[in-house]
């Protein structure tokens, strides 16, 4: 049976290089795939491009408002297995929509994004994407403390900053991102809102230190 997978995890833990590779995988046994994204994640165009240098061209951009169930029934012949890189920047609806391909024309959905922005708010496809996948999976990174890496942080000309609009492509109008674990995230979110020095986040380090052995 076709399943809906969501594999999701904080920037620079491999996302789209495992997506590529499981492209290659397939293919080599002589199945095809189709490779598609959200035409609002502009980094690389109609490519798909990864950290490591790797990059495919995508075999459809996604419009916001696009039904992608009628678009991939239209073009369905042959393939074995749909690859989502972005899946983030997906409407809700496109979501389910992805859902009626794996259970309508059983067709399993491979889904690859992040979970939350850099305020860590969900965004509306990923949310979606954990209410109804059937098999969620966290893809790993690391903070550059060591700690296991959690959230996003927004970085313009290399500074941190935590207000603007949900949507920012890396690399475009000098914006860059860096995972972050949530004892790195809530330090440099108090430096950024001048907290007073008795209220900063980075006070409860005693207690996140004691959780995080347990992870």
């Amino acid at each position: 049976m076709a399943k809906l997978f969501f594999r999701y995890g904080a920037m620079n833990s491999g996302k789209t290089t495992i997506l590529l590779q499981t492209a290659h995988n397939y293919e080599e046994r002589g199945m095809k795939v189709l490779i598609i994204k959200p035409k609002v994640d502009s980094k690389g165009e109609d490519y798909i491009v990864s950290r490591i240098g790797l990059k495919r061209k995508v075999d459809h951009l996604i419009e916001n408002g696009e039904n992608i169930f009628t678009y991939i029934k239209d073009h369905d012949e042959g393939v074995k297995c749909i690859l989502v890189d972005e899946a983030q920047f997906l409407e809700a609806i496109q979501v389910d929509e992805l859902m009626q391909v794996v259970v309508r024309l059983n067709i399993p959905v491979i889904c690859y994004g992040l979970r939350t922005d850099f305020r860590t708010n969900g965004f509306p496809g990923a949310t979606r994407l954990l209410e109804i996948a059937h098999t969620i999976e966290e893809m790993k990174t690391i903070c550059a403390c060591g700690r296991k890496a959690m959230f996003n942080g927004r970085k313009i000309n290399g500074k941190f900053i935590f207000d603007g609009e949900q949507v920012a492509i890396d690399g475009e109008d000098k914006i860059t991102y860096e995972s972050l674990c949530p004892y790195c995230y809530y330090d440099k979110l108090g430096k950024y809102r001048n907290v007073e020095k008795g209220l900063h986040f980075f006070d409860i380090g005693f207690f996140y230190d004691s959780w995080v052995i347990f992870w």
